[in-house]
């Protein structure tokens, strides 16, 4: 499936249906009386967080969504039915906003959550809703009202605790396909990844994360070089990130520090906030250095890249190392959303 993360969409709830002037005929009595109905209500036009989903191409092709509106009202007292209203599935992590404005509206955060984005007109009045004492045979009603129109713009973020992120070719595919159940394309090219991948990683019984592979940042990204700008925003929501270098490249003239350091770089302009994020050092592709020069290749990268965070040596294609780094992920990730969580309210009786 072709993953889409934005979409442009009209929606229109459906109209109120109009009231009715009627006049009940019965025989032997010459004055009935009005008893003409309300107009139903239009439809309206929900949005619901679909966990099966994971991508808007489904908006792509399918632009304008409009409601039933509602029936006319009619004689003998009776209401016009309700429009039916239209469900429009979306993913989770969907973000609503005013394509004119660009206001966010609505976030679809939590499986299964429903809102709605255009209420349906409410149904006009019948010439029953008019009669009294004096008007004894209205001939008024009233027009259903127009149900609510809104072009908009929809914007995935993908919902993960973690987020890779590197230079393309770096082995981050190859390490969410080692410990996780994700499967993306690998391959000894640059660019192998397209679009964002997500993958689960148990951790034991009940006990998970959820790791995002994003395609490769290359210098210039948050001006729009290369693919990974387009997905720099799914970092955003991200409890902690694995910088992911590759510490033997295959051109020799390449120098992984000044890599590392383009990546960092591009997190600064493109999101002050992102920047700040906790960022862990991954230092991949060990098994491509002999044994008796890993520690002092290690020492001099991290001493060059003057990095203080905690930095992890692996091999993504072994799997050395891995272990340890999904336990301190885990236990971070942990730490993180307790920190999150409100803090309990105390009945003031028991306090």
């Amino acid at each position: 499936m072709k993953f889409v993360d934005e979409a442009f969409i009209d929606i229109a709830a459906g109209d109120g249906g109009n009231g009715c002037v009627s006049f009940r005929h019965e025989k032997y009595k010459e004055f009935g009386g009005p008893n003409g109905g309300d107009g139903g209500r239009g439809g309206h036009v929900f949005a619901v967080a679909d966990p099966n989903l994971n991508t808007l191409v489904d908006f792509r092709y399918s632009r304008r969504h409009e409601a039933k509106r509602g029936q006319h009202g009619m004689g003998s007292d009776m209401f016009g039915a309700a429009g039916d209203d239209i469900t429009l599935k979306m993913p989770v992590g969907t973000i609503i906003s005013d394509a004119e404005t660009g206001e966010v509206l609505y976030e679809l955060l939590n499986p299964g959550e429903v809102i709605t984005i255009a209420k349906g007109g409410d149904g006009g009045f019948g010439n029953m809703r008019f009669k009294s004492a004096i008007n004894r045979a209205p001939r008024q009603k009233t027009p259903g009202w127009p149900g609510e129109k809104k072009n908009l713009k929809l914007e995935l973020k993908v919902l993960a605790d973690v987020g890779l992120l590197g230079m393309p070719n770096a082995g981050k595919s190859t390490f969410i396909s080692a410990v996780s159940n994700a499967r993306p394309r690998v391959a000894d090219y640059p660019f192998t990844t397209l679009h964002p991948n997500l993958g689960v990683v148990r951790v034991g019984p009940e006990q998970s994360f959820v790791v995002a592979d994003l395609p490769g940042l290359i210098e210039g990204a948050s001006e729009g070089a290369g693919l990974g700008h387009q997905f720099l925003r799914h970092l955003q929501r991200t409890r902690l990130l694995l910088h992911v270098v590759d510490l033997a490249p295959f051109d020799e003239g390449v120098d992984p520090v000044a890599q590392a350091k383009a990546i960092v770089g591009e997190l600064k302009k493109y999101d002050a906030t992102l920047y700040e994020k906790p960022r862990w050092l991954v230092l991949n592709k060990l098994d491509m250095i002999p044994v008796d020069e890993r520690a002092a290749r290690v020492k001099d990268f991290v001493k060059r890249l003057r990095f203080k965070g905690p930095v992890f040596e692996i091999s993504a294609l072994t799997r050395e190392g891995c272990e340890p780094l999904v336990q301190a992920v885990y236990q971070q990730v942990k730490a993180q959303q307790v920190a999150e969580q409100p803090p309990a309210e105390v009945d003031p009786r028991f306090s």
